[in-house]
Formats: structure tokens, C-alpha cells, sequence
């Protein structure tokens, strides 16, 4: 594997390219967002599916309603895939460098799981008091008008830690997890998809390894948000104001837990769930490739050595 191509100015393009996916896939979907995250914290209201929580909300609040904490989610976002896309490509191409090819190439699947958990872990610290923000706009609407406005409005009313990280030891709970089984799954449905056609991404062009890229995407993404789903639904619920009473964050997430129960917590809002993270893990790793593609660098992929 040679040590130039991975340089400095690759994980740098891999950064953008990861800061504007994420950016531009949860922007896109944050109507969807908004109408899960009602479905989460109001069941007893919000209990017609997701459809009929577009049409109510949308018959509520107006059709503007659905780009409720728009701001903090594109901000956010784009911090996050700037840290979780390029950290994983970072810790990814370190670990098969210093390894090797034969041993990287043996051990691929750990080391997607490692790098994930250790860029997801990054990303979180710097994406949690912009998700604590959306959720609060998203959950009471006339709380602030926008990310400018809110966020000096929750740090004066419940200061750095309640305000901005009650949600730090879910959101890990969440994204760890999700992250781990998007790159692994992703990585893993890709490489069965060019098993299937006998090539590797070096024979095909670039059009068809993004085209293979959105399909094993798609795969990765539903089995993501099934398995983050419990904690995505504990993390709406511990970022409402006033949630789970005054004690400590752990106090107020087992009490959250208890209230909601187990079949709630995995069940509410996983079909819109399932919908949303399946098309925006699909669009991120097809924007992804194709932003790197423009940069002119070239992907790293794991390649079998007894094959080269």
C-alpha cells in the first residue's frame, strides 16, 4: 500500500467530502426528521403513521413547520461527516497500513468497526449540543426561531452540560452502534456486490462504483437504524424540556426507559426511521465517492492480496 496516496490532503478531502454528505443528506430529509421525532415524543398525538403526521403537521403549523431545526441540523451534520467520514478513512488506512495488506485484508471487518467507533466518538463530542438544539426547536416549535437564537437561549436557561450534552451518553448509545454496522454492512454488501460480478472498483468505471455504493448503502442503512433505534427514541425523549425529572442524566434516561418501555423504545417511529436512515445512508456514501471523485482522489478499498 503506498504511503503517498494517503496523505495529509486525502483524509482533508475525505473530510469535506464526508461534512457535505452528511450535510446535505440530513438537510434534505429533515422534514422527515421532524415528523419521526414528533412521532417519538407524542405518540398518543402524533399515532397516524407517517403520512398522516405530514398532513398533521403540516394542517397544525404549516408546510414551513417541517423545516423546524433545519439550521442546527445542517451546522451539525456537517461537523459530524467532517470527523466521522474522515476519521474513518484515517483510522481505517492507518490501522491496514500498519498491519499490512494480508492481515488488513484478514481483519477487514474489525478494523471498519474500530475506525468507526473511534471517528464516531470524535464526531459525537461536536455534534451533541447541535442535536440536543434541533431536537428542543423541533419538540416546541416556539421556543427560539432558529439555531442562532436558541442555542445562547438553552446554555443561559440549563447551562453546558444539561442543555447541550443530557443526550451525550445516548447519542454514543446511538451513533457508536449505527455508525459501527453502516461502514461494516456498507463495506461488506459492496464487496459481495463486485464478488457477484467478477470485478473489482479499479475495473469498473467511476459512474458504476457510486452506483454500487448507493445499492450496499441502502443494505447498510436499514440495518442501522434498526439497531440504533432504541436509543435514537431515548435520545429525542431525554432532549424535551423538563424529561425524565431533575437527577442525573443516567437517572433521567432509566427513567425515560421505565415510562416508555421496551417494545415503545424499539418500535415507535421505526418505520420512518428505517425509510429515512435506508435513502440518507444510500445518498451519503454515493455523494461521498462522487465529491471524492471530483477532488481527483481515489478511494481506498481493501483489497484481497493473493488477488493483486
Amino acid at each position: 500500500m503506498p504511503e503517498g496516496t494517503f496523505n495529509l490532503n486525502y483524509f482533508l478531502k475525505g473530510a469535506l467530502a464526508g461534512g457535505l454528505c452528511c450535510s446535505i443528506t440530513h438537510g434534505a430529509l429533515c422534514p422527515v426528521d421532524v415528523v419521526k421525532t414528533r412521532i417519538q415524543l407524542d405518540p398518543v398525538k402524533y399515532n397516524r403513521g407517517m403520512i398522516g403526521g405530514f398532513k398533521q403537521v403540516v394542517s397544525e403549523e404549516g408546510a414551513g413547520a417541517l423545516a423546524t431545526g433545519l439550521g442546527p441540523t445542517v451546522v451539525g451534520y456537517f461537523v459530524q461527516g467532517w470527523f466521522k467520514f474522515g476519521g474513518v478513512e484515517f483510522f481505517k488506512i492507518k490501522l491496514a497500513q500498519r498491519l499490512g495488506d494480508e492481515t488488513a485484508w484478514k481483519y477487514r471487518t474489525p478494523i471498519y468497526l474500530i475506525s468507526a467507533a473511534c471517528a464516531e466518538f470524535i464526531a459525537d463530542i461536536f455534534l451533541c449540543p447541535l442535536e440536543a438544539t434541533r431536537i428542543r426547536l423541533v419538540s416546541n416549535p416556539q421556543y427560539a426561531s432558529g439555531l442562532m437564537s436558541a442555542f445562547p437561549k438553552i446554555l443561559k436557561q440549563d447551562g453546558l452540560i444539561r442543555g447541550f450534552y443530557s443526550g451525550f451518553a445516548p447519542i454514543l448509545f446511538k451513533q457508536i452502534p449505527y455508525t459501527m454496522a453502516k461502514f461494516a454492512v456498507q463495506g461488506a454488501a459492496a464487496e459481495r456486490i463486485y464478488k457477484s460480478m467478477g470485478k473489482t472498483p479499479k475495473d469498473l468505471s467511476s459512474g458504476m462504483n457510486v452506483s454500487i455504493s448507493l445499492a450496499s448503502g441502502v443494505i447498510a442503512g436499514v440495518a442501522a437504524a434498526i439497531i440504533s433505534h432504541p436509543a435514537d427514541t431515548l435520545l429525542s425523549l431525554v432532549n424535551k424540556e423538563g424529561a425524565g425529572g431533575s437527577g442525573t442524566v443516567m437517572q433521567r434516561l432509566m427513567v425515560l426507559a421505565k415510562e416508555t418501555g421496551p417494545k415503545k423504545l424499539c418500535l415507535v417511529g421505526l418505520g420512518p426511521r428505517c425509510v429515512m436512515i435506508g435513502s440518507l445512508t444510500a445518498g451519503q456514501f454515493a455523494i461521498f465517492d462522487t465529491i471524492l471523485n471530483l477532488t481527483g482522489a481515489k478511494k481506498f478499498h481493501f483489497t484481497d492480496p493473493s488477488k493483486k
